[in-house]
């Protein structure tokens, strides 16, 4: 990298590490993250000790503080944080993460003790280009948003088709006015100061191969309309298609960069977890690999990939995977050629399945539309 030069950018999905020896579980990813420009993830869960657990939701379990160091150590230079359990732990659990991402000059936005400042977008310094990332949360719930007064994420309104509330497992299916609007708001507001401008979105269907749901297409270019450069789509724990709208790349969904968590597992003491760890393979049909103990999800999401962003010194943005597989009980590697190759068929067959226009990946991972 030089001054004004290109620029390599990786982004992976949902980071959850709440399992001891966390560099273990990032070092079969972790050499590639270290060798980008920047690393992006989203970071799922607090990272606490503290806090009372927030009701309205199946809470997530707050991760070992010192987990996050491992997450410095594997490559992440800059973190989303808007998601649906960021707020499971209370304030306290926001304050504690930010203070130590901070400690360890991690960039983090989405989250924050009062709404503006959880809209707040975070910003690094690559090669003398300045990259923004915005963060938000389209899936609820509703009681972990952050208010005026009120610790929570960022978020952007996707109101429900039945009138239900708002939450991960509701039918969400369109975003509302206020949100096109908050999009056009933040992303003006920053575009003046940055080279380029990433949005994160936290959104989809959970579980569910290949399909998005109604409002998120809508919203990826909207975003995309008002100005930023990409978008970083995260939730379902399964990777989804990639598409391009105005030149400028969406990944609907990325998938799980890192998730070992024993908060699903079978046999767990706490009701609610181990209620939804049961009803979710009814909700969605799918029964995990018993291999998989810690990273119980629909088998195909052993497919996995991290996001490539080359930043042109004209202006231009190339996208591109860098295919990785899920080996038991939960740890991601970098694939090999072989399963590279089955990895990068399986992406373009659920765009194709998921009404995206169709895509080829390339033997380097590089992602263009078919002609």
């Amino acid at each position: 990298m030089t001054a004004g030069g290109d620029l390599e950018l990786l982004v992976t999905g949902d980071l959850v590490l709440d399992e001891p020896d966390a560099g273990h579980w990032l070092s079969g990813i972790a050499p590639a993250l270290r060798a980008a420009d920047l690393a992006l993830g989203h970071l799922e869960v607090p990272h606490t000790r503290r806090g009372a657990e927030m009701k309205g939701d199946v809470p997530a379990p707050g991760a070992p503080p010192e987990n996050l160091d491992a997450i410095a150590q594997a490559g992440f230079g800059m973190l989303s944080l808007a998601g649906n359990h960021i707020a499971d732990c209370g304030p306290e659990g926001i304050a504690d993460t930010i203070d130590r991402l901070d400690t360890l000059g991690i960039a983090h936005a989405g989250a924050g003790a009062d709404l503006a400042t959880a809209r707040r977008a975070a910003f690094v310094q690559r090669g003398g280009r300045r990259i923004a990332l915005l963060s938000y949360n389209c899936v609820g719930p509703r009681i972990g948003w952050a208010g005026p007064a009120k610790a929570g994420s960022a978020y952007l309104r996707v109101d429900t088709a039945d009138g239900s509330p708002i939450a991960p497992a509701a039918p969400l299916d369109r975003a509302a006015d206020e949100a096109f609007e908050m999009l056009r708001e933040d992303i003006a507001h920053i575009r003046r100061d940055a080279d380029w401008v990433l949005v994160a979105l936290h959104k989809g269907l959970v579980h569910v191969p290949a399909r998005l749901a109604p409002y998120e297409r809508p919203l990826a270019h909207a975003a995309i309309e008002a100005g930023a450069d990409a978008v970083l789509g995260h939730h379902a724990h399964i990777v989804r298609g990639i598409e391009f709208h105005r030149d400028r790349p969406i990944f609907h969904g990325l998938g799980n960069g890192c998730v070992v968590t024993s908060a699903l597992s079978p046999g767990q003491d706490h009701p609610a977890r181990a209620e939804w760890a049961e009803r979710r393979k009814k909700l969605f049909g799918f029964e995990p690999d018993p291999a998989y103990t810690l990273a119980p999800f629909h088998p195909e999401a052993v497919n996995a990939f991290i996001g490539r962003l080359s930043l042109l010194s004209d202006g231009r943005i190339k996208a591109g995977v860098v295919p990785v597989h899920v080996e038991a009980p939960g740890r991601p590697v970098l694939a090999d050629r072989r399963s590279g190759a089955e990895i990068a068929r399986y992406l373009e067959a659920i765009t194709v399945t998921a009404g995206l226009p169709p895509v080829v990946i390339g033997d380097d991972g590089t992602v263009r539309e078919a002609a």
